[in-house]
């Protein structure tokens, strides 16, 4: 590939197709991840991420060697792997006895970092430490969080954002009910984020709707939230941006309530009432007789009327 004035123009067609896959799209692909260590890491720490990355496969590459960088004062490297594997979203594992058992959470924006979120490891219990039948891999989870905080405060509103993004693996159009079998929960509960997933069970209930279990298999987080790097205002609004050929059209004259009924407006020119034709009904018709003796009383008026 050359490149003149800023442009890359390819020399192959191997070249080409690289680009046309790296070039924005309507549609963009499913968000993959990096998850790699730093410099100094524990047993925990090296563990859990095998396991995130055992949930996010296969949309994630685990980086095995270590990697000496500080994400939240240096994040030159991130980005240079980010363009490197086209990876939007990562995980950074490290520890140090500061910030012992350490995640940093982060995505980006047009290769360059968005915002990142660091977590601590409080408590872990991993998948292979719960001895249950697991999901097969590449299954779509369902994401729940329960917890006041993800609805009022700022930075944890940003991290389920952020966790959202993470976890919500491909866009589909529809989902058999067997395929519903995978829900990560996300508790915030006295400053803490309880990390749990489970496995759902179709049980026989006796009717059409099958009874629900939950079966834990792991992994299991008691996170505490650190440090955060939030991207500003504008920034974020620019990242969500949509383009204007997915945006759905707006039908005019119609409306919907907030059940969901959909009302429509029709516009129709101005109607003579009295061209109306009405139906004709035997029982509205006028007898003979009493049209003979209406006809005597007005010509018996008139004869009066001359006489005066």
């Amino acid at each position: 590939m050359t490149q003149l004035d800023g442009v890359v123009k390819p020399k192959s067609k191997r070249s080409k197709r690289f680009l046309e896959s790296r070039a924005p799209k309507l549609t963009e692909d499913v968000k993959s991840a990096m998850i790699m260590k730093g410099g100094n890491t524990s047993l925990t720490v090296t563990q859990a991420l095998k396991d995130i990355y055992s949930l996010k496969k296969p949309n994630a590459v685990l980086y095995k060697k270590k990697n000496i960088t500080r994400p939240f004062e240096d994040s030159t490297s991130l980005e240079f792997f980010s363009k490197k594997t086209d990876c939007s979203l990562f995980l950074f594992g490290s520890h140090n006895k500061k910030r012992p058992n350490n995640f940093i959470f982060g995505r980006l924006f047009d290769f360059h970092v968005l915002d990142m979120i660091e977590l601590g490891i409080e408590k872990y219990v991993s998948l292979s430490d719960i001895k249950t039948s697991k999901c097969p891999e590449g299954t779509k989870p369902m994401l729940v969080f329960a917890g006041e905080a993800f609805d009022t405060d700022n930075d944890h509103k940003r991290l389920k954002s952020l966790l959202i993004d993470f976890f919500r693996g491909p866009t589909v159009s529809a989902v058999r009910l067997a395929g519903l079998e995978h829900v990560l929960h996300f508790t915030a509960l006295e400053g803490k984020i309880y990390m749990r997933s489970y496995r759902s069970l179709l049980k026989k209930s006796g009717c059409r709707t099958p009874r629900i279990e939950l079966e834990e298999i792991g992994p299991s987080f008691d996170f505490v939230l650190r440090r955060t790097h939030l991207a500003s205002d504008d920034l974020y609004k620019l990242a969500h941006r949509q383009p204007k050929a997915l945006k759905p059209k707006k039908k005019k004259n119609i409306s919907h309530d907030a059940f969901g009924t959909k009302f429509g407006r029709v516009h129709m020119q101005k109607q003579d009432l009295s061209k109306l034709q009405t139906r004709k009904m035997k029982g509205l018709k006028k007898r003979r007789g009493e049209v003979v003796v209406e006809d005597q009383d007005v010509q018996a008026a008139k004869v009066a009327k001359v006489d005066g």
